[in-house]
């Protein structure tokens, strides 16, 4: 099973949207390996977003992030990558299909409520920038055989 990362941003935080977040993921069969609610330091901000480091929003990016909690976690499941992606729905809310997270949450670009992994290359190294390996629990939930084959 793949593994990737998924952040409820400030926006979403305050937005009260966590438990609807992650009501989606869990309905979809999708299984919670790792979660905290955390704020975000500039350092860990700067790391996270550090491919945009020389593009005019990066500053943008990193004051936002860190301007309240957020929950981190960590997903896993079948294409799990893929699929979060498909469910966040695109970068810009308006742009964003209805059904999606962004699409019915979002109305902003620079509030698009939640942050997913874009690949296996940065799921990982985005995992490894939020958590220990301690932090992530290997369980079987009873319910997997109903939804993989």
């Amino acid at each position: 099973m793949e593994k990737t990362f998924l952040a409820i941003k400030p926006d979403g935080i305050q937005r009260g949207l966590i438990g609807k977040i992650i009501s989606r993921l869990e309905e979809k069969g999708f299984k919670l390996v790792a979660m905290k609610f955390m704020l975000v330091s500039n350092e860990l901000a700067q790391k996270h977003y550090g491919e945009h480091k020389e593009k005019p929003f990066f500053k943008g990016l990193v004051d936002f992030i860190t301007s309240g909690p957020v929950v981190a976690m960590i997903w896993e499941g079948k294409d799990v990558i893929n699929a979060l992606r498909k469910m966040m729905g695109k970068t810009n809310p308006l742009e964003a299909d209805t059904g999606t997270i962004r699409g019915d949450f979002g109305v902003d670009i620079g509030r698009n409520v939640v942050h997913g992994s874009d690949s296996a290359e940065s799921a990982k190294r985005e995992i490894k920038l939020f958590f220990n390996e301690s932090e992530i629990i290997s369980w079987q939930p009873e319910i997997q055989k109903w939804i993989y084959e």
